[in-house]
């Protein structure tokens, strides 16, 4: 086997950095590792969830380690990003003598497998154990048609910087019978450790900005920072935290074995003391021990308007995006078919948005961390200029015995941690994924669903402050947002419930949307899109559905959980409260011309257009008016 392992690297166009001896070294123990994922992952309990991950449809445990001498895989160029850029396009050469239709190719990164570092409570008994999954990976005919008769196809794959390598496996047998047939040379960024994918959230208070990155640098090898100011102004520089986080802070397979990854080191700055609607420009940076220095681009953003401002000001709303992948790779069973529309459509509507909420379910990794990195280089373009702000879905937090609400296994065991460091919310408590910040004429009350919301929780009480305390003076438009539906829906799995909602969801909270006026609470978790009327327990309180001129004298219940992910359905059944509902992908926008006028718009992300909106004229003693449960004690005392 060693001689035919040294013939076949001989055959590679290997080693743009590394030696050759190291390379067959490396390629030796990665073969081996490939065999070892394949009986590794069989033996771990799927999550049941949305969709499926692409791993779980091959049978792994029946993968034989078949080389074939006359088979081969290459990868051009080995070196990407030369020119700084952190996505670019890999172009695969393969041939194999005996070709079958449903032979494909799984990316895998690091590149290098090396079992020594993998854990030994992987739950098997024979070595070698395993610790790392492929990232994705295609059918070798998808780009060539004739493969089949030929024995030779190429495909074109996209990459993203991860701060390591990758190569590519070739295997036979399709993916119930797989057989390892070629393995290609490795591919890396000329710089994998570079500052990236810079992510903007609103701070704790109006003023502030946070800026999140990833980078390869831990802080004894180089000082984080941004240097930031006012466009075409005086910069100056402000330092960042650093965390990470290890295999250990994982909560369960397949996170904590096969799909775990090293996460990098995640840098947050705050840039404070910001003037108000305000363009600044910043870039990211890294200062080494020798006083020498790494860069990032150029970004700009525009601060927040002071609380109460009179500007216009456009929210875009949506849950349930996910990421997909530009090539067409198999990444999550194609689960999450309108994320790059919905993407897309946001970078081109940019300069008409000032700040993004995604309401749970953020990247669907379900345990398999490098989608993460994947998310991040998706949204790059958006959450680069604008705040992207967050809330926690049962994909970012479920899992059994951790304190989640639910106890299922959707988080692929990641239980919270991967959204909370990846991302900065303006919490106290980062796992209580609760939190207000306001924007200009709004304020948003952001709830965590997979904690408990009844009265006489934490949670509810936090809700009750932040719709308490809003000056409705300054700040008419009051937002209540969540990821699973505590309202109402349509969807069918809540009317098989009975429920037309989550179970529970309405109980507490009602109470509080009503007392307090809340405009618009708006959901994810059901894959559609469904408006309600103005209501409250379960009737409507204002007959209108295009303009509410006047007090709602209820509150306008929306999903908007059709931003990405595989479609739901509706119930049959009619509700007198729905007024539009729509089975595509799309998002919601909300614009606030001044204190007295605000629009509400969706749109589909296939095409950017308006399918349904309303709008809302009223005065601030409308918002004072009395209605149903929402009026204060009177004296008759004259």
């Amino acid at each position: 086997m060693d001689s035919f392992f040294s013939e076949f690297l001989a055959s590679q166009n290997v080693n743009h950095y590394q030696s050759l001896t190291h390379f067959a070294v490396d390629a030796m123990g990665t073969l081996v590792a490939l065999l070892s994922v394949m009986l590794t992952l069989v033996s771990l309990q799927g999550v049941t969830c949305h969709g499926v991950q692409p791993l779980s449809r091959i049978a792994i445990h029946k993968t034989v380690l078949a080389l074939d001498s006359h088979a081969s895989i290459k990868a051009t160029p080995s070196v990407l990003g030369v020119n700084g850029q952190n996505k670019e396009w890999v172009v695969l050469e393969y041939s194999v003598s005996n070709p079958l239709t449903d032979d494909w190719i799984g990316v895998f990164s690091p590149g290098n497998f090396s079992e020594s570092s993998c854990l030994p409570e992987n739950p098997r008994t024979f070595p070698p154990f395993l610790c790392t999954a492929p990232i994705k990976y295609q059918y070798a005919s998808y780009s060539s048609p004739h493969y089949k008769d030929t024995g030779k196809g190429s495909l074109k794959l996209q990459l993203i910087n991860q701060r390591s390598d990758f190569s590519f496996a070739l295997f036979s047998g399709g993916i119930f019978s797989p057989k390892l047939v070629a393995v290609s040379n490795i591919v890396a960024f000329a710089n994998p450790n570079a500052p990236v994918y810079p992510r903007l959230a609103q701070g704790k208070i109006w003023n502030e900005m946070t800026v999140t990155w990833t980078s390869g640098y831990g802080i004894n090898e180089a000082e984080p920072f941004v240097e930031w100011g006012p466009k075409g102004g005086q910069q100056r520089r402000s330092p960042a935290g650093t965390l990470t986080f290890d295999r250990s802070s994982m909560c369960g397979a397949p996170a904590r074995t096969v799909g775990w990854r090293d996460p990098g080191f995640i840098h947050t700055s705050f840039l404070k003391e910001l003037w108000p609607n305000k363009l600044y420009t910043y870039k990211l940076g890294h200062r080494f021990l020798n006083g020498t220095y790494i860069w990032n681009q150029m970004y700009q953003f525009k601060s927040s308007p002071y609380p109460g401002q009179n500007s216009i000001q456009r929210v875009v709303i949506f849950g349930d995006m996910g990421k997909d992948e530009a090539d067409g790779s198999n990444e999550y069973n194609q689960f999450q078919p309108g994320a790059l529309n919905t993407t897309n459509q946001l970078i081109n509507d940019l300069k008409d948005i000032d700040i993004v909420f995604h309401i749970g379910d953020i990247c669907y990794a379900n345990g398999y961390i490098s989608q993460w990195d994947q998310f991040t280089s998706q949204i790059e373009p958006i959450a680069s200029t604008i705040p992207y702000m967050l809330a926690s879905g049962n994909h970012e937090r479920d899992w059994p015995g951790t304190g989640s609400f639910y106890g299922n296994m959707d988080s692929g065991g990641e239980c919270g941690v991967l959204v909370q460091n990846m991302f900065y919310v303006p919490t106290e408590n980062k796992d209580k994924f609760w939190y207000s910040t306001d924007y200009g004429m709004f304020r948003f009350c952001i709830a965590d669903t997979e904690h408990d919301w009844r009265e006489g929780t934490e949670q509810y009480n936090f809700i009750e402050h932040c719709l308490a305390s809003v000056d409705r003076q300054k700040q008419p438009w009051l937002i209540f947002l969540a990821h699973r539906v505590l309202g109402y829906s349509s969807d069918s799995s809540y009317a098989d419930e009975g429920s037309f909602a989550e179970p529970m969801g309405r109980e507490s909270l009602q109470k509080l949307w009503q007392k307090y006026k809340v405009d618009i609470a708006i959901f994810g978790h059901v894959h559609n899109y469904e408006r309600t009327c103005p209501i409250y327990q379960n009737i409507c309180t204002n007959n209108e559905k295009r303009f509410y001129k006047g007090g709602l004298n209820g509150t306008i219940h929306v999903a908007a959980g059709g931003a990405g992910a595989s479609l739901s359905d509706f119930t049959p059944i009619q509700t007198k409260w729905s007024i539009f509902r729509d089975y595509d992908h799309g998002f919601v926008k909300l614009t606030a011309f001044d204190h007295s006028n605000l629009l509400f718009e969706y749109k589909k992300s296939s095409d950017g257009k308006v399918y349904d909106s309303f709008r809302i004229s009223r005065d601030y003693r409308d918002i004072l008016a009395c209605t149903v449960d929402s009026c204060p004690s009177m004296t008759l005392a004259s």
